[in-house]
């Protein structure tokens, strides 16, 4: 980018970046406010993931859609014992062991076609519920690492966090009153989630194995098309050293709803 620009009569105007920098006491008389660092993480929400959401399924809809039969799951690299557990799996012996949650714990249940109900359950927690399954996940932010005393659940203990954060397209523009208040600046960016202290669970329905140790990370993003829908982007990855042979890697798309309508809140099965 040059670091001129040229006026209509031909003369020459210093860039306004080099003339905030150089003069920063001058920001209020040409127009802009410097930027206050939001309060709490959902002040500083890059993206609205807030609201009804819906699966689009456009890939893998025969493992999606349909319970494969077992040991049908290509592209999915097992090691020895998680090609065991695959073959052995038997769904009766889960319901009759109060496990048919397995394939609709974290490790799974973004892939799941389901609806998402997503809201903030105070400044520094994200609550994401499906219908499919009856599942709650819990994004926290402001944390590092689980609790030590942190119980084993489906969906285990996530930690949240915005990365990504840029200035969005013409944030650095002049500030537009609206009633005397300044415009607020809005940056790009996207929820990345780490997910731990998950039980076993299955990331294919027909019993493809992750293990206790699995680790799920996730990243979020969202944006509207010119005609006004808006998806949501989940890419997941799950690393496992004990069933998978190398990271488990898929992206699953949301739509927007514009009301709860649909919204039916079923427990999970077995098959």
């Amino acid at each position: 980018m040059s670091s001129i620009v040229w006026s209509k009569r031909g003369g020459l105007l210093p860039m306004l970046a080099w003339v905030l920098w150089a003069a920063p006491a001058s920001n209020a008389q040409i127009g802009f406010v410097p930027s206050a660092a939001p309060a709490n993480p959902k002040q500083a929400a890059p993206i609205d993931l807030t609201g009804y959401w819906v699966s689009i399924v456009t890939e893998d809809w025969r493992y999606r859609m349909i319970t494969p039969d077992k040991g049908d799951y290509p592209g999915i690299f097992l090691t020895p014992e998680g090609q065991r557990i695959a073959q052995s799996w038997d769904p009766a012996k889960d319901e009759a062991a109060g496990e048919q949650c397995k394939s609709y714990g974290a490790g799974a249940i973004m892939r799941v076609p389901t609806r998402l109900h997503i809201i903030w359950d105070n400044d520094t927690t994200l609550h994401l519920e499906t219908d499919a399954g009856k599942q709650v996940r819990l994004f926290h932010f402001g944390v590092s690492e689980p609790p030590k005393d942190q119980a084993p659940s489906w969906q285990g203990y996530s930690v949240a966090s915005w990365e990504g954060l840029r200035p969005s397209r013409g944030s650095m523009g002049p500030v537009v009153a609206t009633g005397g208040a300044p415009a607020v600046r809005r940056d790009e960016g996207y929820l990345k989630v780490m997910t731990t202290d998950l039980l076993p669970g299955y990331i294919r329905k027909n019993g493809v194995p992750y293990g206790k140790d699995a680790v799920v990370e996730e990243y979020f993003d969202s944006f509207n098309e010119p005609n006004g829908d808006s998806w949501l982007i989940v890419t997941s990855v799950v690393t496992d050293p004990e069933y998978l042979a190398q990271p488990y890697l898929t992206s699953s798309q949301f739509k927007k709803l514009p009301t709860a309508s649909g919204w039916n809140p079923t427990p999970c099965e077995a098959k």
